[in-house]
């Protein structure tokens, strides 16, 4: 069965030498990665006027939904950031059909919710995300004509 909507979340991540995953203090959270977005598949319409490369503007006016069978194309804005990323360090971008998971949450005594890396705002709702609407399966189509782009500004060192 597919689904007739999916989130998309989108992580720019950091690793070290060793492999290990460099995290960074977020307004609430400790351990956030360098930037990340999300977008509901149904909420893929963009306003032309407002686009910009950079900055995709999704209306969210109307829903509309996935079609088995047919490709959508969509662009997931990752919130700007800007960082230096020493010699030796990589850089990796994760897909992921729920919110990002740092391993080892941490508690704050003021929220109810561990910290995983999203602080308080996770897209876990039920109501939000019915399993008849989003239980399915989701296909992400690469290549063939379907290629897929991460626009990264990249300001070398002088």
């Amino acid at each position: 069965m597919h689904s007739a909507d999916a989130y998309l979340f989108l992580m720019f991540r950091v690793f070290d030498p060793s492999g290990e995953e460099v995290v960074f203090q977020g307004a609430l959270d400790p351990h956030t990665p360098v930037a990340q977005g999300w977008l509901r598949a149904s909420h893929r319409w963009l306003d032309p006027a407002r686009f910009r490369p950079y900055r995709p503007y999704h209306t969210h006016v109307e829903a509309q939904p996935l079609v088995p069978g047919e490709v959508f194309e969509l662009d997931i804005e990752i919130w700007p950031t800007s960082i230096v990323i020493p010699a030796g360090y990589s850089y990796r971008l994760t897909v992921r059909g729920n919110d990002y998971e740092y391993n080892g949450p941490t508690t704050l005594s003021n929220m109810n919710n561990p910290m995983k890396g999203c602080g308080p705002f996770v897209h876990d709702e039920p109501l939000d995300r019915p399993p008849d609407v989003f239980g399915g399966e989701t296909t992400l189509h690469f290549g063939g004509g379907l290629e897929s782009h991460l626009l990264l500004s990249i300001i070398p060192r002088k």
